[in-house]
């Protein structure tokens, strides 16, 4: 078999052409999509058509939350405790309680629940340490009636 003895384009050099282009295609085809699975870590909701009717309580629960002002930022303290500072207008806010929960980004932790304690400068601090690496924090501040909700990502 000769494949190039004259300096002309035959049936061969196109069949390696195909045989290398859809190749290539197919080996980066199968690598996204083991990278897709290996790292995906759950489902955003678990019936979307249950969410798409919730989604205007949503919003007006966003809306509420907005309302209120309150600016929350959380952070981690050198021992790797949650720490929550929530202002308005200046002004940490009192008497205020938190929940919440530390999720592993990839599932490959068990979740964490927090609670919170009140510390003396005005911010709440996590009962419980974080493990090294990033997590998801999911948090429920309240004070009286008022519900702030809000996700993090720490490391």
């Amino acid at each position: 078999m000769k494949i190039l003895t004259d300096g002309r384009f035959t049936g061969w050099h196109m069949t390696a052409i195909l045989v290398a282009f859809f190749g290539i295609v197919m080996a980066v085809n199968f690598y996204m999509a083991r990278m897709a699975v290996g790292t995906f870590g759950g489902t955003v909701v678990d019936n979307s058509y249950v969410a798409s009717q919730e989604y205007n309580a949503w919003l007006g629960a966003a809306a509420r939350q907005e309302k209120l002002g309150w600016n929350v930022k959380v952070s981690l303290d050198t021992g790797r405790h949650v720490q929550v500072d929530a202002r308005t207008d200046g002004v940490a806010i009192t008497q205020m309680t938190a929940i919440g929960d530390a999720l592993h980004p990839l599932g490959r932790a068990d979740d964490i629940a927090l609670s919170f304690a009140p510390a003396h400068d005005g911010t709440l601090i996590s009962t419980t340490a974080l493990p090294a690496g990033r997590w998801n924090l999911r948090l429920s501040l309240r004070r009286g009636a008022d519900i702030f909700k809000l996700a993090e990502q720490v490391q």
